[in-house]
C-alpha cells in the first residue's frame, strides 16, 4: 500500500429518513422516530469523530419549521460540518429558512482536503418518485469539470439502482440512466449514495460504487412486491475517504429490534 493511501482518510456519517414528526412524542407506525434518530447519532459520535455529517432527505414526515428547528438543534450537538438534502417528505424551502449556518446548511458542495462531496436535490413537487432536473445535472457536471484534481462522492435522495422491492422502486429516479451515463464521463467519481429505500445497499458498476444507507428509524422489508416493514433496528453509514481515491464503508446499527413497530401497517 502506498504511503499516501496510508493517510488518515476524511470521516463521513450519513443518517438518512428520519422522519420526524411535528410535536415531540408523536409516534409514526407504532415509533417515536425522534427518539430513535437522537439514539442513532449519540451512538455514532460517542464511536467516532466526523469530518463531514449527511443528511440525505426525508428529515420530516410532515414538514414544519418546528421540527427543522428541533433537528437543527440536535446536529447543531455535533459541533461538525452536516449538509441537509431533501427528500420526497421535506419542504425544501423550510428547511433553507432553518438550516443557513456555516456548520450546518443545504449547501450542495463541500470542498474537503482532496474530494468533493456534491449533493443532488431529486424532489419532484408533489411526487413521492424522484427525477433530476436538467439544472441539476448541469450544476454536478460544473463541478465535476471545475475540480477534475478531486475525487467525487455524490448524495442524493432517491435510489438511481433497483433496490428490488417492487412497489419501492416505481419511486426510483427516473432518469437514473442520464445520471449513470453522465458519471462514466468523470472517472474521478468513486461513490453515490441515497436514501429513501430504509435499507443497506452496496454494488459496484464499473469504477463507480453505489452505497445505501438504512433509515434512522423503521425499515423496509427486502425483496418484497408491496410495503412491508421488519423489526431491524435503525442504523447509519459511515464513510472513510482516503487521499489515493480509495472508499471503504460500513453500516452501524443501534443494538435492539423494533419490537414496538406496527408490522401489520399497509403504509406510512
Amino acid at each position: 500500500m502506498s504511503q499516501q493511501s496510508e493517510e488518515k482518510p476524511l470521516k463521513i456519517l450519513q443518517i438518512t429518513d428520519l422522519h420526524i414528526l411535528q410535536e415531540t412524542g408523536e409516534t409514526m407506525l407504532g415509533i417515536d422516530t425522534e427518539h430513535y434518530f437522537q439514539a442513532v447519532v449519540q451512538q455514532a459520535v460517542s464511536n467516532s469523530h466526523f469530518d463531514l455529517v449527511l443528511v440525505t432527505g426525508d428529515l420530516t414526515q410532515h414538514p414544519c419549521l418546528a421540527s427543522y428547528r428541533r433537528i437543527h438543534n440536535e446536529l447543531q450537538k455535533l459541533h461538525t460540518p452536516c449538509l441537509c438534502l431533501p427528500g420526497n417528505h421535506d419542504d425544501f424551502a423550510q428547511m433553507q429558512q432553518v438550516f443557513q449556518g456555516p456548520d450546518i446548511s443545504c449547501d450542495k458542495q463541500k470542498l474537503l482536503a482532496n474530494w468533493q462531496i456534491i449533493c443532488l436535490n431529486s424532489q419532484i413537487p408533489d411526487s413521492p418518485c424522484g427525477r433530476l432536473s436538467n439544472a441539476e445535472l448541469e450544476f454536478l457536471q460544473s463541478c465535476l469539470q471545475q475540480h477534475p484534481e478531486r475525487f467525487a462522492m455524490i448524495a442524493v435522495h432517491h435510489h438511481c439502482i433497483p433496490s428490488n422491492c417492487q412497489w419501492m422502486d416505481i419511486m426510483q429516479i427516473e432518469n437514473s440512466a442520464q445520471l449513470l451515463e453522465l458519471l462514466t464521463r468523470y472517472p474521478q467519481v468513486r461513490a453515490i449514495t441515497f436514501g429513501h429505500i430504509h435499507q443497506d445497499l452496496h454494488c459496484r458498476q464499473n469504477n463507480l460504487e453505489i452505497f445505501a444507507a438504512p433509515a434512522t428509524c423503521f425499515q423496509f422489508n427486502l425483496d418484497s412486491k408491496e410495503f412491508a416493514l421488519q423489526q431491524t433496528p435503525p442504523g447509519y453509514r459511515i464513510f472513510n475517504l482516503y487521499p489515493d481515491g480509495r472508499i471503504d464503508s460500513q453500516v452501524l446499527r443501534l443494538p435492539d429490534r423494533l419490537t414496538e413497530l406496527q408490522m401489520d401497517s399497509e403504509g406510512y
